[in-house]
């Protein structure tokens, strides 16, 4: 009744984290390149979980997949990334060749398969991922368009039905294993075989797996039955087989393979040369000399110096120096890696001018990795791969392992530190501010660090506020815009873009608004832009050939110019752009505003008196209050003033200024547009009863 539990070892078989499981049923579990677990269930979901069993996302496999369930499942590695292919209960194959971009791809049907297959494996050539399955004594390959029956090269007619496959870590080589013991080595291509073994064991194996080194041209075969190992190859060596205590389960990997039962972790490989070289039995290779040398010389033998002579006549001891120097790399014992890097160092004394790079890289990469090799660390990693410590969240390690590399601070400490601020932002049980804050505290302007990164974390954690505060530490404007249009902060990602002076992020911003926003809020929002940065709204309307706006623009900008000749050259540039509009009146109103401007200009300068900025009808009218009738009069024809306005503005000019003789003549000079009451009742309101009369 109990439910079951997921439960994380490190590899020293320390306990990392464990859960209660509550989704559905597994079918199976594996690894991606970065350590996250993928729990595949039979209904094609596959969960996601860190190393911490921390829960990071889901994904499905497809309807098909979720109507006929999933009866196989397998993890696998390409140059794209981590890949799930599924054998269905429609015996057909679907699968992804990376779950970070995550595409589909049916593979086409085999003819007549009624049953699943014995064995199949996923196989990438040519960056093309491709199915091989095996049905009885048939091998089929399913590619992206076909299936294809395929024959390995060489392989022996009586060779029976396959059982079992296997594909090398690098995907380079296939083994098969059949029900008569037969055991096939070749090329993945199918198109050369490189050795053939007869097992005698005719039951199935638990487990078939590639054992190889990079670059080496020994290639075997690890097949594992209950608590039997047999190693095969195409060595001299033949076959050699093993007897385990515990029932055990393999792991291959880019160098060898890993042996994991209840109480022991092992590691089968190949013995590399340089190790060969030196510690075979009646070894004269000139690291084993040189091994020696040191040996004798720690005894104050005089051997020391034949072996060492031996070695320098030969004209090898710098070849010995190396060989001691590659040895130590692959000695997992740290008293072997000082014996093997104590005699290169010997050996160097007697060297002009060696390089020390290699030896001084050498005792720090053993120093890193004997640290990381600890049980309570349980990283066990060989030489070969020797990756980064940070996925395991030991950073103080981590940090202090790139200080004793000198790495510089950006490939170093910069990367372990964001990786601690993306981790810190999942911690929930903390406020936003106090996470904000320690993140601020420790990263402070480290170089290479990115807020807006840690701020995506965090908002992928459903914490919208605390990346709201990170993007704040955040310098760079075009960093913090982006995430904040993703989280639905317009209006704050417009105001960040604003300070920016950058024009190109605004107009990025103000498309994003409007394809986002409603018609009314789009424009309340262009307002507010209109008010906070007005060069800024300039270059939105150049970008979008807003003839119209920029008319408007120009004018508006031309009240905040204080000299006239400013105040001129906007209204000029808004009377060009509102021809380009093709608005016509527009146009002619800013072509008189001009013009008036540069006659008030005139007659401020030949009056002294202001009248720049009065209106066309106050000008006129100060004018004439000021007894220069005959500019009025100029004003008149030039901006073609209408003849009844005219005349209203020159008597309630004359009789403001109490000029009732010029208001008789004016009266009698010609007939009144405006007819003779006006005159009456002016005079009247100025108590002019003599006037009125007249």
């Amino acid at each position: 009744s109990a439910r079951p539990l997921l439960e994380i070892y490190s590899a020293s078989g320390l306990l990392l984290a464990c859960i209660p499981w509550k989704s559905g049923q597994l079918v199976q579990l594996g690894w991606t390149a970065s350590e996250d677990l993928l729990c595949i269930q039979e209904d094609g979901t596959v969960l996601i979980y860190n190393l911490f069993c921390e829960f990071k996302r889901h994904f499905s496999m497809g309807n098909e997949v979720l109507q006929n369930h999933v009866l196989e499942a397998k993890v696998f590695h390409t140059e794209y990334g981590t890949g799930v292919a599924i054998l269905t209960g429609a015996h057909r194959f679907s699968l992804t060749t990376n779950i970070d971009d995550l595409k589909l791809r049916r593979m086409p049907e085999v003819p007549g398969l009624q049953k699943p297959p014995s064995c199949w494996a996923v196989l990438s050539q040519d960056r093309v991922t491709i199915v091989l399955l095996a049905v009885g004594q048939d091998l089929y390959l399913l590619d992206n368009t076909s299936c294809s029956v395929v024959t390995p090269p060489g392989m022996s007619p009586s060779a029976g039905a396959y059982l079992q496959m296997a594909v090398s870590f690098n995907y380079r080589c296939l083994a098969l294993f059949t029900d008569t013991g037969y055991i096939w080595m070749g090329l993945a291509t199918l198109k050369e075989k490189l050795c053939e073994f007869n097992s005698s064991v005719r039951s199935s194996p638990k487990q078939m797996v590639w054992c190889m080194r990079p670059r080496s041209r020994q290639r075997a075969v690890v097949v594992a039955w209950d608590r039997q190992l047999m190693v095969v190859g195409n060595s001299t060596d033949g076959e050699r087989r093993f007897v385990l205590d515990e029932d055990s389960y393999l792991v291959p990997e880019l160098d060898g393979v890993r042996i994991l039962s209840r109480t022991s972790h092992g590691f089968l490989h190949e013995i590399p040369e340089a190790s060969q070289e030196i510690f075979k039995i009646a070894s004269m290779a000139p690291g084993a000399l040189l091994l020696e040398a040191q040996k004798e010389y720690e005894k104050e033998s005089q051997k020391a110096d034949e072996y060492l002579r031996e070695i320098k006549d030969q004209k090898l001891l710098p070849e010995a120096v190396s060989q001691c120097i590659e040895a130590a790399g692959y000695e997992h014992e740290p008293d072997t890696q000082k014996s093997l890097l104590r005699a290169a160092s010997f050996g160097k004394c007697f060297i002009d001018k060696f390089p020390p790079e290699s030896f001084v890289r050498m005792c720090q990469d053993l120093r890193v990795l004997n640290a990381i090799r600890d049980y309570q660390i349980g990283i066990p990693l060989t030489f070969t791969q020797y990756p980064a410590l940070v996925l395991r969240r030991l950073y103080p390690l981590a940090i202090r392992i790139c200080e004793y590399l000198r790495l510089s601070e950006i490939q170093g400490v910069s990367r372990i530190l964001a990786h601690w601020a993306c981790y810190k932002v999942q911690q929930k049980d903390k406020s936003d501010e106090e996470v904000a804050h320690a993140i601020n505290q420790k990263l402070g302007d480290t170089p290479g660090i990115s807020y807006s990164e840690i701020a995506s974390r965090a908002y992928d954690c459903g914490r919208t506020e605390l990346a709201i505060k990170l993007l704040e530490y955040e310098p760079r404007s075009g960093e913090q815009v982006p995430l904040l249009l993703k989280m639905k902060r317009s209006k704050l990602a417009l105001s960040k873009a604003i300070e920016s002076g950058d024009t190109d992020l605004v107009y990025t911003v103000v498309l994003h608004l409007k394809n986002e926003l409603n018609r009314g809020t789009f424009f309340m929002t262009l307002q507010f832009c209109k008010h906070q940065e007005r060069e800024t709204l300039k270059d939105l309307y150049n970008q979008d050939d807003n003839h119209q706006e920029l008319g408007n623009f120009h004018v508006h900008s031309s009240y905040s110019e204080k000299r006239i000749e400013g105040r001129v050259g906007a209204l000029q540039n808004a009377l060009d752009e509102y021809y380009k509009a093709k608005n016509e009146f527009a146009a002619k109103a800013t072509e008189d505003q001009i013009k008036l401007l540069r006659l008030q200009r005139h007659l401020q300068e030949d009056f002294d008196k202001p009248y720049l900025d009065l209106s066309l009808h106050d000008t006129v009218s100060n004018l004439i209050l000021d007894g220069h009738c005959k500019r009025a009069e100029q004003l008149y024809r030039e901006f073609k003033i209408p003849d009844k306005r005219y005349w209203w503005l020159k008597i309630s000019a004359l009789a403001n200024r109490g000029d009732w003789e010029e208001m008789e003549k004016f009266s009698k000079s010609k007939k009144s547009p405006i007819g003779y009451l006006p005159f009456v009742e002016i005079s009247v309101k100025h108590h002019h009863r003599y006037a009125a009369e007249q």
